[in-house]
């Protein structure tokens, strides 16, 4: 809305929410992730955090000082997987995806470097697994990444190039929803690992 003088007067939107439910919460994958592990860290339980992206920034526009605007950048290196931390005395690396496809997982959604990443940490006596949402169910998955590592071998072999929704319900853990512990991936390394 527009006054005479020019000025604009923003009118608060008022949003229906059916508290019955956790569905349609708007927060995506990451953000329930961040959620969790500032929980996990406020707690005592666990350090898990998202891994920075590496970026090279080359040019950035200055209109004023507090309104700086990077105009180029490039990634550094291929990134790894999007979280790492350390949980119970081991060492936690997963990575999160989100996909709106309601039938199948795409593989292309992974790259060779992170398959191999994921690897060296199950080497090294680590904890690696991938979190799987499907959007459309707003349901999560905990793959673990030698599981992810068959898929991934079919795939090379002329395979699927997919993993099912059907593969991901019998291979997988589900991940409940929770209101402070949001996708608590832990319970399940509990139940794993310990």
């Amino acid at each position: 809305m527009n006054y005479p003088n020019g000025q604009k007067k923003m009118m608060p939107v008022r949003i229906k929410q059916n508290k019955n439910t956790f569905s349609n919460r708007g927060m995506s994958l990451e953000e329930d992730i961040n959620i969790t592990n500032k929980f996990y860290l406020d707690t005592g339980k666990a350090v898990i955090h998202k891994k920075p992206t590496p970026v090279q920034i080359v040019n950035v526009n200055y209109p004023k000082r507090s309104a700086a605007v990077i105009t180029e950048a490039y990634f550094k290196q291929a990134s790894t997987t999007d979280y790492n931390g350390i949980y119970r005395g081991k060492y936690i690396d997963f990575e999160a995806k989100e996909t709106k496809n309601k039938t199948l997982f795409p593989l292309a959604n992974i790259h060779e470097h992170q398959i191999e990443h994921m690897k060296a940490i199950i080497n090294q006596g680590g904890i690696c697994f991938i979190i799987i949402r499907f959007a459309t169910y707003d349901e999560a998955y905990f793959l673990e990444a030698k599981k992810l590592f068959q898929f991934w071998n079919d795939k090379l072999n002329n395979g699927k190039k997919s993993i099912s929704y059907e593969k991901i319900q019998q291979e997988s853990y589900s991940i409940p929803f929770h209101f402070q512990k949001r996708i608590d991936y832990l319970s399940i390394i509990d139940k794993l690992y310990f």
